[in-house]
């Protein structure tokens, strides 16, 4: 008790002996002001979706609207094109990121072995889709050869292995104990059973980042849909939010020469920055539950060999 009392007794005198430097304050008021001028941006994008137009023209940089209105958002919820988009997005979501995640951890792996003939080889094959690609008119023709164009698997199959995933994913396969391997392979294990029960357990950081990486994409996806698909019931959310914004300021151009009453519409910058938060919500309440094992991931991922 006694030892445990003196050393209570030193940390607290410790902790008064250190004194807040001038330095301490520079870097909190640089690093504060830092936090200001990256979430300003952000929060001034929410407020205007709560905003109404003569608020606006008023005064553009908003702290806190005075009259908050909810027209931009019912706007856009009562457009039924946007829970199409919503379930396009989604379906993007449940069949392609498995799709993606497989055919990445099958060429990550490949990718992490030295002991195949031809590996430097394919490596240099493999990056020079890094820089040269066959071009989106070649894609479409096979599509359509396939005949798979207006329909999602378009979409889907156009995006099935990004490079540089791969890339980081093999990095953090190869900095494994190779030990766990070789002893798996002596119990008689096959290339499949090593990566599902040796690799892919211990994987779970560069998983989550990948992962995230995946989602991100799929859910901001936008080009491939626009090539390869014209039905509207298989639009995704990005380019149904595309749309409704230009209506919205179809709509506005119509209300200022006087055609209609600008009352009869909402604000086509409220309704620009309402959509604006209606994509980023789901990413960013996704993203703090993966944060760990992204920044681990992509540490060790992208510096071990």
């Amino acid at each position: 008790m006694n030892g445990i009392k003196k050393k209570k007794v030193s940390l607290m005198s410790k902790l008064k002996k250190k004194k807040i430097s001038s330095m301490d304050i520079v870097a909190f008021l640089v690093l504060t002001l830092g936090g200001i001028i990256v979430l300003f941006p952000f929060w001034n994008m929410i407020v205007i979706s709560f905003t109404t137009q003569k608020e606006y023209m008023e005064t553009p940089l908003l702290i806190f609207p005075k009259n908050p209105v909810l027209e931009a958002y019912q706007a856009l919820v009562g457009d039924g094109r946007i829970w199409i988009g919503f379930r396009t997005t989604f379906l993007y979501l449940l069949l392609g990121v498995p799709l993606n995640l497989f055919l990445t951890t099958s060429l990550a792996y490949g990718l992490s072995r030295k002991d195949y003939p031809g590996s430097k080889l394919i490596r240099a094959l493999i990056l020079f889709t890094m820089l040269f690609g066959g071009g989106i008119i070649p894609l479409y023709l096979v599509m359509k050869s396939m005949h798979l164009t207006n329909t999602i698997w378009a979409v889907i199959l156009a995006y099935g292995v990004n490079t540089f995933n791969a890339i980081l994913m093999s990095k953090f396969f190869a900095s494994l104990p190779e030990s766990l391997l070789e002893s798996a392979k002596l119990d008689g294990a096959g290339d499949w059973k090593m990566l599902y029960y040796i690799i892919i357990p211990l994987s779970k950081p560069i998983f989550a980042t990948i992962t995230l990486f995946y989602t991100v994409d799929r859910w901001n996806e936008w080009y491939n849909s626009m090539i390869f698909v014209r039905k509207n019931s298989l639009q995704p959310l990005q380019l149904v939010l595309r749309s409704i914004v230009i209506d919205s300021q179809v709509q506005a151009k119509i209300a200022s020469m006087g055609v209609v009453s600008i009352e009869q519409y909402a604000f086509d910058m409220a309704v620009k920055m309402a959509a604006v938060v209606v994509t980023i919500i789901p990413v960013m309440c996704v993203f703090p539950f993966l944060q760990k094992h992204f920044v681990k991931g992509v540490m060790i991922g992208a510096v071990k060999e």
